[in-house]
C-alpha cells in the first residue's frame, strides 16, 4: 500500500501564532448593525418626512398661484400711499379685534394689516390679515394666517410638523431628525471602510456601473448618493432639531446657557412718553388700537427709515402705554436684513439692535431655520430642499432594495429578505472605543431622547431575536451522520 508522504508544516513561532488568532478590534461591525437597523426601522418616518418636506417646498410657489389676488398687486404704481391710509381701510373692512402687525407692502407686493379677533384664540397664534393695494388702499382680500403664513402653507407646514396629529404626530418628525444624521454619517463611513484599498474620488462620488446586477450595483448606487446629499442631510437634521418638542427644549436652553439667543430691542419709554410697546405677532392685549393711534405709523416708519431700515419691514404697535412701537427688517434672503430699532410716535429712535450685532450662535439658528424653510436663498434655496427630499426617498427605497436583494434563494435556504449583520458586534470593539464611546452615547441620548428611547428599543429587539435564535438552535436535533460500509 502505497504511504501519502507528510508534507512537513513550517513552524510558526509564538507570538505569530497569537497575533493570528487575537481578535481584530474595530466599530465596523457594530456600525453596520446599528446602520442596518435605524435604516430598517427609522427609515419609515424618514419617509414620510422626506415626502411631507417635499410637499412644503412647493408652498412658495403654490401661495403665488393660490393667493395672488391676496399677495400681489396687479399694477403697481409709482408712489405708495401712506401706511396709515391703508391701515384705515384694513380697519373699515375688519372692524373688530386689535392692530397687532403691518407689514408694509414694496413694489409689486401687497401690505399686510394683521387683527385679533373675538373667534380666534390667542393660544393658537392665529390672527386676521387684511391685504391692502398700497397704491389705491383697496382691499383685495382676508385670510386667517399662523406668524404671516397663508392657510396653505400653513397647512402643509404643519402636515410636515406633526401630520396635523399635534402633540403626538410631532414625535415622527423629531424621531426622524435625531436619527437623519445618524444614519447618514454611519452610511457614508461605512461606504468608505468599503472602498478601502482602492478609495478613489471616482468609486466614492459615482456608482460602479460596471457592478453586476444585484446589491452590490445597488449599493454602489446607494452609498454614493448618500455621499453626495450628507452635507445636506446634516443640515437638515440639526435645523429640524432646533424646534422639536423635547431635544429643541434643550437645544434652547443651550443657547440661553452660551448667551447665544436672538437679542431684541428695549421698548420701554422714559415716564410720561406717549407711546406704547411692541408686543409679539399674535400675543397683543386687548385695547392695543385705544392706547396706540395707526395715524403715528407713518411717523414711526419715517423713524426708522431715517435710521436706515431699507427694504421690507414690520411695524408692531405698543401694548401698553409705557413702551414704544418696534420696526423689525424681515427680509430673509441672503445676505439677509433683520434689524430692529424701537420708536416713539415723534419718530426718535430709542433702542436699535442690528442683526450684525447678533451672537454668532443666533446668526447661525436663523440662517438655519431659514435655510430649513427654503427662504434664505430663495426659489435655489427650494430647489435643493426638493432635490434633498427625492433623494433621500431614493436612498432609503434603494436600502430596502438591498434588504431583499440580500435575501438567501437557494432551495434549503429560502428567506423573503435578508439577514442582518452578525450579532456581537459590540465584543469586537477596542476597549477605548466602549470607554468613550459609552458616556457619548449617554450623552447624546440625554440631549436627544428621541435618539434614546428608539436605540433602547434597537437593543431590545437585538437581544429578544438573538434568545430566541439561540432556543431554537438548542431545539434542532443534530443528524448522525449514516455509517460507510466498506
Amino acid at each position: 500500500m502505497a504511504v501519502t508522504p507528510q508534507v512537513a508544516e513550517p513552524a510558526t513561532s509564538g507570538h505569530q501564532a497569537q497575533r493570528r488568532t487575537a481578535p481584530v478590534r474595530s466599530f465596523g461591525p457594530l456600525l453596520l448593525r446599528l446602520h442596518f437597523y435605524a435604516g430598517l426601522l427609522v427609515a419609515p418616518f424618514l419617509l414620510v418626512a422626506a415626502t411631507t418636506g417635499l410637499l412644503f417646498t412647493l408652498a412658495p410657489t403654490l401661495d403665488k398661484v393660490v393667493y395672488s389676488s391676496e399677495l400681489i398687486v396687479a399694477e403697481p404704481g409709482d408712489a405708495a400711499l401712506p401706511v396709515a391710509q391703508q391701515v384705515a381701510a384694513a380697519r373699515a373692512s375688519h372692524p373688530e379685534g386689535d392692530l397687532v402687525g403691518v407689514r408694509v407692502g414694496e413694489a409689486d407686493r401687497t401690505t399686510q394689516v394683521d387683527f385679533t379677533s373675538p373667534d380666534l384664540s390667542v393660544e393658537s397664534e392665529l390672527v386676521h390679515t387684511v391685504y391692502v393695494d398700497p397704491y389705491t388702499a383697496e382691499v383685495t382680500g382676508r385670510l386667517t394666517t399662523w406668524w404671516t403664513a397663508t392657510p396653505l402653507n400653513t397647512w402643509l407646514d404643519q402636515f410636515h410638523r406633526d401630520l396635523h396629529l399635534g402633540t403626538t404626530g410631532s414625535l415622527y418628525s423629531e424621531l426622524a431628525a435625531s436619527w437623519l444624521w445618524i444614519i447618514a454619517l454611519g452610511g457614508v463611513i461605512l461606504w468608505w471602510r468599503r472602498q478601502r484599498g482602492n478609495r478613489t474620488a471616482r468609486r466614492l462620488l459615482a456608482p460602479d456601473l460596471a457592478a453586476k446586477k444585484g446589491v452590490r450595483r445597488t449599493r454602489s448606487w446607494h452609498g454614493a448618493l448618500g455621499l453626495w446629499l450628507l452635507l445636506g442631510l446634516l443640515i437638515i437634521s440639526a435645523t429640524g432639531l432646533t424646534w422639536s418638542n423635547y431635544a429643541g427644549a434643550n437645544f434652547s436652553a443651550a443657547l440661553d446657557s452660551m448667551n447665544g439667543n436672538r437679542p431684541y430691542v428695549a421698548t420701554e419709554l422714559t415716564p410720561g412718553a406717549s407711546a406704547e410697546s411692541g408686543g409679539h405677532h399674535g400675543a397683543a392685549s386687548p385695547g392695543t388700537d385705544a392706547a396706540a393711534d395707526p395715524a403715528a405709523i407713518d411717523t414711526v416708519l419715517g423713524g426708522a427709515r431715517e435710521a436706515g431700515l431699507d427694504g421690507p419691514v414690520q411695524i408692531t404697535p405698543p401694548a401698553d402705554a409705557a413702551s414704544a412701537w418696534t420696526v423689525t427688517q424681515n427680509d430673509s434672503l441672503w445676505p439677509v436684513r433683520l434689524d430692529s430699532v424701537a420708536v416713539d410716535t415723534t419718530g426718535a429712535v430709542t433702542d436699535r439692535v442690528d442683526f450684525a450685532d447678533w451672537p454668532f450662535l443666533a446668526k447661525l439658528t436663523s440662517w438655519g431655520i431659514n435655510a430649513h424653510m427654503g427662504l434664505l436663498f430663495g426659489l435655489a434655496n427650494q430647489l435643493i430642499l426638493a432635490a434633498l427630499a427625492i433623494g433621500l426617498i431614493t436612498v432609503i427605497v434603494w436600502g430596502y432594495r438591498m434588504w431583499w436583494q440580500r435575501r438567501p434563494t437557494r432551495a434549503d435556504r429560502r428567506a423573503p429578505v435578508g439577514a442582518p449583520p452578525a450579532r456581537g458586534a459590540w465584543q469586537q470593539l477596542p476597549t477605548w472605543g466602549i470607554a468613550v464611546g459609552v458616556p457619548v452615547v449617554f450623552a447624546v441620548a440625554w440631549a436627544l431622547p428621541l435618539f434614546g428611547i428608539p436605540l433602547i428599543a434597537f437593543l431590545l429587539i437585538d437581544v429578544v431575536t438573538g434568545a430566541v435564535r439561540n432556543r431554537r438552535n438548542r431545539n434542532v436535533v443534530p443528524v448522525s451522520p449514516a455509517p460507510v460500509k466498506g
